[in-house]
């Protein structure tokens, strides 16, 4: 199963102390090298990226064709625009993305997304947690930090 991740579903796991439950549903991730660097900006927010520099699971690969995605621009941040290049050029299974404007450029170029509680679902469904409505109310207290 190949996966491509954005920042937020990464960022916001990370912040929960959930991150390694994408490794156990989804394996490997990849992201771009902007998601990349948007996750380690994080520690300017002093969050702690243990988990994130630790994961042997997670892989930056670069994008090849970035000029294709200029159009949408205003739409997206470049996180989100490689992101989803990245998806396109590996023919990706699954494109993990919460923004409502990226999950719809995403379906419309064909692409699979789903947000952290469609992952949290599967992870349900995969008796990893016992309950999703828990960790959603963790994701939403103040600290949680959308990028």
């Amino acid at each position: 199963m190949i996966v491509v991740s954005d920042t937020s579903p990464i960022s916001n796991l990370i912040q929960v102390g959930k991150l390694d439950l994408l490794h156990e549903v989804f394996g490997e991730v990849l992201i771009p090298p902007k998601v990349h660097k948007e996750i380690l900006e994080l520690r300017n927010f002093g969050i702690d990226l243990k988990a994130f520099l630790g994961s042997d699971w997670i892989h930056v690969r670069a994008v090849l064709e970035q000029s294709q995605l200029g159009g949408l621009m205003n739409d997206l941040d470049e996180g989100e625009l490689e992101a989803i290049q990245l998806a396109k050029e590996v023919s990706a299974d699954w494109i993990l993305m919460d923004e409502r404007a990226g999950t719809k450029i995403a379906e419309i170029l064909g692409l699979h997304p789903i947000g952290v509680i469609g992952m949290l679902i599967k992870a349900k469904e995969k008796r990893l947690i016992p309950l999703v409505i828990p960790v959603i109310e963790e994701l939403r207290q103040p600290f949680s930090v959308c990028i």
